[in-house]
């Protein structure tokens, strides 16, 4: 089964990272800070490199559910270096955490889509000396998650997943998918499509794969809300995933730890490559590594390349920003902000990705975000 296949290849991933892993997860659970390793010895092992300077207090910040579970890894990990400062991420959507901070009642947003023109002008009211910028932080795969009861494994391509977003492809026994899945007995279901009810990053960052991998048969803008008439919908990532675990006949998308945590199969995605390709964070890695840096001055804003070809190249993917001020933050909150976020770039804060789905930033765009942040102001 395909699930089995995963979690086989999830386990040589991260091998090198289970022992970090469980010291993280243990080292947060308890109000000692300085962890517990396998032996109930004491070890600060997990967050030895973090450096707390300055930092105290509480830091609020909101947005993308997409980057949750990195967050509550690094949040639980930071608090257990930092002593006294205590972290508050709210998972609700990229578009209430732009909201949130261009209304200054956060220290900075998660989004999976870049700062637009008019969202970076609002921002300069709030950053009175500057403006909002974006900061690459966590990458992955969008995982297309499907339910269909007797099938374990299924491919589909850009035209036909715009399709079934679009309502024009209603049946899983549908000639397009059977085309795609020689062998695979396919059920004469109805297809239940599952997206976002809110303002969503990833839903845009669908959008702009289908926009650019399916143009034809994907005629809508590549926006934040969903576009497309039918489908049913779900209060974020972990909405969507808990509709499609449940109901036969199920697809949607979410960032792949929600599938692994709640053992959801994955859709493999043809390409036009030599193989269809499954949404894992290495794949979705080789994706992200041709990514360029599309913003100017400090924004580090991502131009992703969501047609790519390339051999075990996962195209579907997200990058998530956190958007701070490049000047002009909040000064009660700025020491804290950089010492939190200069742990997330860093080559630890990265390395516990992998662990929780997602894809690590690669380290010559993590450099050039570690040097913005230290100059914050």
């Amino acid at each position: 089964m395909k699930l089995q296949r995963k979690n086989r290849l999830r386990a040589t991933a991260l091998g090198a990272l289970a022992v970090s892993g469980a010291l993280v997860l243990t080292a947060c659970g308890s109000d000692d800070n300085t962890g517990t390793d396998a032996e109930g010895g004491k070890t600060s092992a997990a967050a030895s490199n973090i450096k707390c300077d300055g930092a105290e207090g509480q830091l609020r910040a909101s947005g993308s559910s997409a980057q949750k579970n990195a967050m509550d890894l690094w949040v639980k990990n930071y608090m257990a270096a930092c002593s006294g400062v205590e972290i508050n991420y709210s998972s609700s959507s990229s578009g209430e955490g732009i909201v949130a901070f261009n209304q200054g009642t956060v220290g900075f947003a998660g989004s999976d889509s870049a700062l637009k023109p008019e969202e970076v002008a609002e921002s300069k009211k709030i950053c009175k000396t500057g403006q909002g910028i974006n900061l690459p932080m966590v990458g992955g795969p969008i995982a297309v998650g499907f339910h269909l009861e007797g099938v374990d494994s299924l491919t589909l391509d850009a035209s036909t997943l715009a399709k079934i977003f679009d309502s024009k492809i209603k049946k899983w026994n549908d000639p397009a998918i059977a085309k795609l899945n020689e062998g695979v007995k396919l059920p004469d279901t109805a297809i239940q499509a599952f997206h976002r009810s809110e303002d969503s990053g990833t839903t845009q960052n669908l959008g702009k794969y289908l926009n650019a991998a399916a143009p034809s048969d994907w005629k809508y803008e590549a926006e934040k809300k969903w576009p497309a008439p039918g489908g049913q919908a779900a209060s974020g990532s972990s909405g969507v995933a808990s509709q499609v675990k449940a109901v036969n006949g199920s697809i949607g998308y979410f960032e792949l730890s929600y599938a692994e945590s709640q053992d959801i199969t994955t859709v493999d995605i043809n390409t036009g490559g030599a193989a269809p390709v499954e949404a894992t964070s290495e794949n979705a890695s080789k994706a992200i590594a041709a990514a360029k840096v599309k913003g100017t001055g400090k924004d580090l804003a991502l131009d992703l390349d969501y047609t790519t070809k390339a051999e075990g190249a996962y195209p579907l993917v997200l990058v998530t920003y956190e958007v701070v001020c490049d000047s002009g933050n909040n000064p009660d909150t700025l020491d804290t902000v950089k010492s939190f976020l200069t742990y997330t770039a860093s080559a630890d804060g990265q390395k516990v990705l992998t662990d929780a789905g997602y894809a690590p930033i690669p380290e010559a765009i993590n450099a050039k975000v570690r040097e913005t942040v230290a100059g914050l102001k």
